[in-house]
């Protein structure tokens, strides 16, 4: 059975688009079918795949606003071995679009309906904004991964995102649930990190990937030559540590089939100092 994962965290820089690209080649890399969808108007993902977003006719934004059909928008296997829905700046117009229209919460996973089952898994990388087009992402998702950079006020946000999470569990997408939480540029020499482990594991347990993904050079490098880690220097820290995640993630998606409890979301804000 396919999977359709939205990597999301309304505050920017914590290595949303980085987890996106890299989960996407890592998950490739161990024999699954991929698809990667930039919903971000900043289209970071599909410039880190190497796709030229101002150069491209069709993209995510004509999908959402049925302007275009899924085959005409997608590029077909990236060098890193994926799918890719790619997107570009017009994306903000679909985003303007979508409110003005009924079901605008849904235009995602329809279009999506008739082609998720010919992937594993698809991988969707949301703007750093609870907005209308993180909704779709949601709406459309089984399950969120959440960046998480473990740094003062990073927990902040996550009492926000975890009420958007239930409105939408109770209004159209009732499977949705969190399927992990990744901590990205980690750096276990910092006191402040090890401050925000506790309060992750305090109120999220199991949910805590145990994998973390370090502060890593070549992990930063590779976007700027449009490849994922793995393909850039399959050897760096980086790349490691996102196979790692690949598999971790596998592993809990294989328990998981043979039977999980409800989930249950902590309440209330979350702060550094608690």
């Amino acid at each position: 059975m396919s999977a359709i994962l939205a990597i999301a965290n309304q505050k920017g820089g914590v290595g949303k688009t980085t987890t996106a690209v890299n989960l996407a080649a890592s998950l490739g890399a161990t024999r699954n079918s991929v698809l990667l969808i930039d919903i971000d108007p900043q289209g970071n993902a599909t410039m880190g795949c190497g796709v030229a977003k101002n150069d491209l006719e069709n993209t995510v934004c004509e999908l959402l606003m049925g302007e275009t059909t899924f085959d005409r928008a997608l590029v077909k296997e990236v060098d890193d071995g994926f799918d890719l829905l790619p997107a570009n700046g017009d994306l903000v117009a679909a985003e303007v679009w979508l409110m003005e229209n009924e079901r605008h919460d849904v235009r995602l996973r329809e279009a999506l309906a008739p082609v998720r089952e010919s992937y594993d898994f698809i991988i969707i990388d949301c703007p750093p904004s609870l907005n209308i087009l993180t909704i779709n992402a949601l709406t459309a998702a089984d399950g969120l991964v959440i960046p998480l950079q473990c740094e003062y006020y990073a927990l902040e946000g996550l009492s926000a995102l975890v009420e958007t999470i239930e409105a939408i569990r109770s209004r159209s997408n009732p499977n949705l649930k969190i399927e992990g939480i990744v901590r990205t540029m980690y750096d276990s020499r910092n006191r402040l990190t090890a401050e925000v482990n506790a309060q992750l594991f305090q109120f999220f347990g199991d949910a805590v990937y145990r994998t973390v993904v370090p502060r890593n050079v070549k992990l930063a490098e590779a976007p700027s030559f449009g490849k994922a880690a793995l393909s850039y220097e399959s050897r760096s820290k980086g790349a490691i540590a996102y196979l790692a995640l690949a598999g971790e993630l596998l592993r809990r998606r294989d328990r998981a089939a043979v039977g999980a409890g409800d989930e249950k979301f902590p309440a209330g804000n979350f702060s550094a100092n608690a």
